[in-house]
């Protein structure tokens, strides 16, 4: 009987000590890919294109005062474009997408439930994004997912990823939907529509990630096939 109760106490310690390895069903510690979002005080001056780089450098800002840094989003593999939010951004490809900016290339999301689903021809994949804020503590960082519509009109969704870097150990939260969808009201055709939209639906263009930064030195995120 004692022995019995022993193998069940191991049991228990067992499934505590494997949980924080496992967020919503996924195993945190299997295959995905990696991009770590860094904050700095002073602007990169590197270029940052055309290297296998898994870092994107944004400002960093201010407890009490955001700035936001734009991080471009192109269709196909994962892949870190142009790591330097500072300078002109530039496409895998080499085609100039903005003054300003970092670029990120990753797929539409099929995980995720939108109005059209990805677009034909689109790079797509299934997968699933895990966040969580480290560095120093006491920083903050909103991301939000933007595009424009057709008239030129910004469109940012009404979704979006607060991550805080609180004290003692950091917590993975799910982001998925708020990074690869855009929920909101805009025109279509001259029609006020509101819809969610997959990531590259050709009802918008220019997709980007606004992070708005308030003091937070490393936002991890994590892509995981699902």
């Amino acid at each position: 009987m004692k022995r019995s109760s022993m193998l069940c106490a191991l049991a228990v310690l067992a499934a505590a000590v494997a949980t924080p390895s496992l967020a919503g069903g996924i195993n945190l510690n299997g295959p995905h890919y990696n991009l770590n979002i860094i904050g700095v005080e002073n602007p990169k001056t590197d270029a940052m294109t055309g290297g296998d780089r898994h870092t994107i450098f944004v400002a960093l800002g201010a407890k009490n005062s955001a700035v936001t840094s734009r991080i471009y989003l192109t269709p196909g593999p994962f892949a870190v474009c142009d790591g330097n939010a500072f300078d002109p951004a530039y496409a895998c490809d080499g085609t100039l997408l903005a003054q300003q900016g970092a670029v990120f290339q990753l797929p539409c999301d099929t995980a995720v439930t939108t109005t059209n689903g990805c677009a034909s021809g689109i790079a797509s994949a299934s997968y699933l994004i895990w966040a969580r804020a480290l560095g120093t503590p006491g920083g903050t960082a909103t991301v939000t997912t933007c595009a424009y519509d057709l008239t030129g009109a910004l469109v940012c969704s009404t979704d979006n990823a607060v991550q805080s870097r609180t004290k003692g150990k950091s917590t993975f939260y799910n982001v998925t939907s708020a990074l690869t969808t855009i929920n909101a009201c805009f025109d279509v055709g001259g029609v006020v529509t509101c819809q969610t939209v997959s990531l590259f639906d050709p009802v918008l263009q220019d997709y980007f990630w606004q992070y708005a930064n308030s003091g937070l030195r490393l936002l991890q995120l994590r892509f995981y096939p699902q």
